[in-house]
């Protein structure tokens, strides 16, 4: 593993710890709150693990955090509004190499609207349990590629420019049935 790699898995196991105790829980019942293993949070926690962007979802839906808003936590505070391009927080899942970028807002802000571009690799595909959507609206919009996105029981076949308000709550799949990188912007609104 690359050392930036390590640094941010060592943050995020720090984020996460303080999450858990600020709430006064214990392993046990953030076990039982977000549906992962007692073992895997105390890895992650640890830094001896690399959450997959499904784990990191199921977390922090179980905070009441977006993952944007998890992952943002993880990055250093920054001062001002301006969030320029190269201190965007990235983030890339080890599992299927799915790329993060939380265009907005600027660390710490209290504005309640999250803008991520997520970078999907060709036949990946992420899914999120409803758990991770029960506090927020979202809108996606494809910039370019294909993504077939399953939402419950329903599957809506996306191409670039358009865009899908979702509903309520509901396991939901992101996958990209092509062989290049499919594109899209999320909108993020916090209730």
């Amino acid at each position: 593993m690359s050392t930036i790699v390590d640094e941010l898995d060592l943050r995020l196991g720090e984020r996460l710890r303080a999450e858990r105790e600020a709430r006064g829980w214990s392993l046990t019942d953030l076990a039982q709150r977000s549906g992962v293993s007692r073992a895997m949070i105390n890895k992650i926690e640890r830094a001896e693990s690399s959450p997959t962007a499904s784990l990191l979802g199921r977390l922090s839906g179980a905070f009441g955090l977006t993952l944007s808003e998890l992952l943002a936590r993880t990055e250093a505070a920054r001062v001002g509004r301006l969030l320029r391009a190269a201190d965007q927080p990235l983030w890339r899942d080890p599992e299927t190499s799915y790329v993060r970028r939380q265009i907005a807002p600027v660390p710490g802000s209290g504005l309640p609207l999250e803008l991520v571009q997520v970078q999907l690799p060709a036949s990946a595909a992420i899914s999120f349990p409803a758990a991770a959507y029960t506090f927020i609206q979202q809108l996606i919009w494809v910039l370019k590629g294909r993504l077939t996105f399953v939402d419950g029981t329903v599957t809506h076949e996306l191409g670039p420019g358009d865009c899908l308000e979702l509903g309520a709550p509901a396991d939901r799949t992101f996958r990209n049935p092509t062989r290049a990188t499919c594109e899209y912007l999320i909108a993020v609104l916090r209730q």
